[in-house]
């Protein structure tokens, strides 16, 4: 028999077949399984109007895509957040779920520095949660912060001019002293919003969970090693080492971002026009990276 006729030697089709298999896009090949990857990073809700954080109408469209990848085998979110609005860390909660379901794909949270707060409770979407074992995860609670400007302003002479209908509408108001009235109010929905938060982490973790009450939801904050102890977590690891573990040396992992629009610009967003008519001020700037800078302080960072 001539080398030409051996069985055991590929056939030009084969050749022809593997060759080509190799100069499809991974995207396209249905041999290599597919996990996207989003990103939910930085503070969560707006921070100026020029500086909106992490939105559910900032990431919407990614969440959209990911979920709808051709061939997914499962969703994967790179979660970096010290929390923020309840509200805006709801909806991207509910968001990821509601997709999860209705794609009946798993989803997978990889936690970088932190997942505090309302990033933990993004964390919580996923079906499993990663850690780098220097991440900061927890503070299931509620902080709320303000500043006091009454006694500088009595001292440089200010007169503040305040024109309400309704008894409570200036509850709260920086220039007007604190009345303890408006603070046990704000501390009552406060406590609404936890008890709310409590709620979900349990729903989510369920029987993971070790230890009591007052300790899982004081607020507190763990390292990653500490937060899987608890349950809060699942385990240490990496975003390539586990979807490789998971699904194979060849998983595809494509990072979804937001679309860009016509000029470049990603969407949605804030638009020439907002910009405009939303003018921020050097002291707005300054009083929003405080703010920023004081969400990632709260975690050391």
């Amino acid at each position: 028999m001539s080398s030409s006729e051996n069985p055991s030697q590929p056939t030009f089709a084969k050749r022809l077949i593997e060759f080509s298999a190799g100069l499809v896009p991974k995207r396209f090949r249905s041999d290599i399984p597919v996990v996207p990857v989003v990103r939910l990073a930085g503070v969560i809700g707006v921070v100026t109007p020029l500086r909106p954080g992490l939105l559910l109408s900032t990431i919407a469209k990614s969440l959209e895509r990911a979920f709808s990848t051709p061939r997914a085998r499962a969703v994967a979110l790179v979660i970096n957040s010290p929390g923020g609005s309840p509200s805006q860390s709801h909806l991207i909660f509910r968001r990821i779920r509601q997709l999860a379901d209705e794609k009946k794909l798993p989803v997978l949270a990889f936690v970088e520095d932190v997942g505090a707060s309302g990033g933990y409770m993004l964390a919580c979407a996923a079906d499993e949660i990663v850690c780098n074992e220097f991440s900061i995860v927890g503070s299931v609670g509620v902080v709320g912060a303000s500043f006091g400007f009454n006694e500088l302003m009595n001292k440089v002479g200010i007169e503040r001019r305040l024109y309400t209908s309704g008894d409570r509408k200036a509850m709260l108001d920086p220039f007007l002293p604190e009345k303890p009235e408006d603070v046990k109010r704000i501390k009552a929905i406060q406590q609404q919003i936890h008890e709310n938060f409590i709620t979900l982490v349990k729903e989510r973790r369920g029987s993971k969970l070790h230890g009591s009450d007052k300790n899982l939801f004081s607020g507190e904050f763990w390292l990653a090693q500490k937060a899987i102890d608890l349950g809060l977590a699942d385990r240490i690891g990496d975003l390539r080492s586990t979807l490789r573990e998971r699904f194979g040396e060849k998983v595809h992992t494509p990072l979804i971002s937001a679309e860009r629009s016509l000029f470049g610009r990603r969407s949605p967003g804030v638009s020439f026009a907002d910009a405009f008519a939303h003018k921020s001020s050097f002291a707005d700037d300054f009083i929003s990276a405080l703010e920023i800078r004081a969400f990632w302080s709260r975690y050391g960072l």
